[in-house]
């Protein structure tokens, strides 16, 4: 793995913007094309993306610019997942077709990864924009149009403390696809342990969180791309509303346990899912998909009630420890 950086595309069907997105690449790299590679992963487009592909394969013919197309269309998911898979450089940035990025972004992260060697997780801080009201967007919890509120540019914190932070705050920051640049082996190897990670709409924060607790962690202060609300891909899935909310936020938080973080973490973000969660978008589904949502639903709730006698359980134990902290076999029970 000679160069440093992939800067990976996936697109389906927006060759328009696709061009847009590679003549600004083509800008912002100059000057270090020698430490990235392109790549550019074509979901079985059926407008002029191969067109558009081949031309600035031309353009850039001093670039490595490497892409495939799908027989197929795969979904957007696995669409992003083949893309970090592809990726044989140190570290793999894989960006929106639409997501409007600073010049300035693509040295930073070269630069950071060149400084940090056991980098393996870097959060670009992003804005927020509706696209219909071109009005500022940013999660409740937070304050500014800045969406994570935590930097850690010398990247000496707790990877998986500053990850819990972040996610708590607003999970839309965690699986924003463009914020994110992982370390290329420690992300292959979370999804060699979860490979049907392709199948859960949530799953990047999975990825970050895996990334987060394996090497060190970066968030940046300044804010180095846009994320344009309303255009998702996700909001155009009719059953991604109930699954995001009733069972992959969740699914995720599990694996997230499997893999070292803490079962009361894990378990208050689930009851915070919980709480969080839009009823009205489970009766929808009821009307439309009875049985599905119902299950969904059951799983979620049986789910939830777990988790709220392991947040008892736990305080219970705590106030046992405190009153009698030479028990040690409570201590370890925790644990």
């Amino acid at each position: 793995m000679n160069k440093l950086l992939t800067i990976a595309i996936p697109t389906y069907n927006r060759a328009e913007l696709l061009d847009k997105q590679l003549a600004w690449l083509a800008q912002a790299i100059k000057g270090i094309e020698s430490e990235c590679e392109i790549f550019v992963s074509d979901n079985c487009s059926t407008d002029n993306t191969q067109e558009v592909i081949k031309k600035w394969q031309e353009i850039l013919s001093h670039v490595t610019f490497k892409s495939s197309r799908h027989p197929e269309n795969l979904g957007v998911m696995k669409n992003i997942i083949h893309c970090i898979k592809s990726a044989t450089t140190k570290y793999v940035w894989t960006i929106g077709d639409d997501d409007p990025i600073q010049d300035r972004a693509v040295p930073y992260v070269i630069t950071k990864i060149k400084q940090h060697p056991d980098l393996s997780l870097l959060f670009l801080n992003f804005s927020g924009r509706n696209k219909i009201t071109g009005e500022p967007v940013h999660p409740p919890t937070i304050v500014g149009n800045r969406w994570f509120d935590i930097d850690s540019e010398d990247g000496n914190g707790d990877g998986k403390a500053i990850f819990e932070h972040c996610f708590a705050k607003s999970i839309g920051a965690v699986i924003f696809l463009t914020a994110s640049i992982y370390r290329t082996d420690i992300v292959q190897r979370a999804l060699q342990i979860w490979p049907n990670a392709a199948d859960n709409w949530i799953s990047l924060a999975y990825l970050a969180g895996f990334c987060a607790a394996n090497g060190r962690t970066i968030v940046t202060k300044d804010t180095y791309l846009e994320c344009v609300v309303g255009v998702s891909y996700w909001q155009k899935e009719p059953r991604s509303a109930l699954l995001m909310q009733y069972k992959h936020t969740s699914e995720v938080l599990m694996k997230l346990e499997e893999n070292g973080y803490s079962k009361l973490f894990c378990r208050q973000m689930i009851l915070k899912s919980f709480k969080d969660a839009n009823f009205k978008v489970f009766l929808g589904a009821l009307r439309r998909w009875p049985v599905f949502a119902l299950q969904t639903a059951l799983l979620f709730f049986a789910l939830v009630s777990l988790s709220a006698f392991d947040i008892m359980a736990a305080k219970n134990i705590e106030i046992v420890e405190t009153n009698n902290p030479s028990t040690s076999r409570l201590r370890k029970y925790q644990q």
